[in-house]
């Protein structure tokens, strides 16, 4: 941590931090004091993106709480052609993103595959998820799949399905996740809880 984040964290510590107007947001120089931390309020969307079974989750980050907006999978039947489903998936978030206009959109890291033929299918549906996003202005960030399970769960490795009731557990939801739709509500948390540990640098943006 360098001289000036100490600084700030004391600060906010002894009460002295950057004020929030009336709207619930800090203002523009406030925003800039936090330095990369996150602001009072913010909606982030996590995409997990996947041709036939994207996931999708959009959350509501207040102070030391975390509200689900809205979640779903985006799935498309093995019959329809692939242009299809792009068009599906980019309908899907554009409606998302109309509702609750997030500030965030959190894609998975790209990761190593044999098949050649799955990388550019998985990137075709990413990049239809970077278009959407970057069209509606939102900052893209990227986080790999190790480092959310990690933030998730406490271990790199974990399954699919561990992942998914930490997500239900953390968010108190009562109803069980889909794989995807978790995967998706986890990346957008992982965004959040690294958002607000002072020091840490912010992830990397596309």
């Amino acid at each position: 941590m360098t001289r000036e984040q100490f600084a700030r964290l004391r600060d906010r510590l002894s009460g002295r931090g950057p004020k929030v107007k009336a709207g619930g947001t800090l203002s523009d120089a406030g925003t800039k004091a936090l330095s990369g931390e996150l602001q009072a309020s913010q909606v982030v969307l996590g995409v997990d993106p996947s041709l036939r079974s994207t996931g999708y989750g959009v959350i509501r980050a207040v102070k030391t709480d975390s509200n689900l907006l809205q979640s779903g999978t985006v799935r498309c039947p093995g019959a329809w052609p692939g242009s299809r489903c792009l068009v599906q998936i980019a309908s899907t978030l554009r409606d998302a993103i109309r509702a609750h206009e997030p500030e965030v959109c959190v894609v998975e890291g790209l990761f190593y595959a044999q098949n050649l033929k799955t990388a550019l299918i998985m990137g075709q549906a990413r990049g239809v998820v970077m278009m959407i996003a970057a069209e509606a202005g939102l900052d893209i960030i990227e986080i790999a799949p190790r480092k959310v399970k990690q933030a998730i769960v406490g271990y790199g490795a974990a399954r699919k399905h561990a992942v998914a009731k930490m997500v239900q557990r953390l968010m108190r939801l009562e109803t069980n996740l889909a794989g995807d739709e978790a995967d998706a509500l986890a990346l957008g948390l992982t965004y959040v809880y690294e958002r607000r540990r002072a020091g840490v640098s912010p992830p990397k943006r596309l």
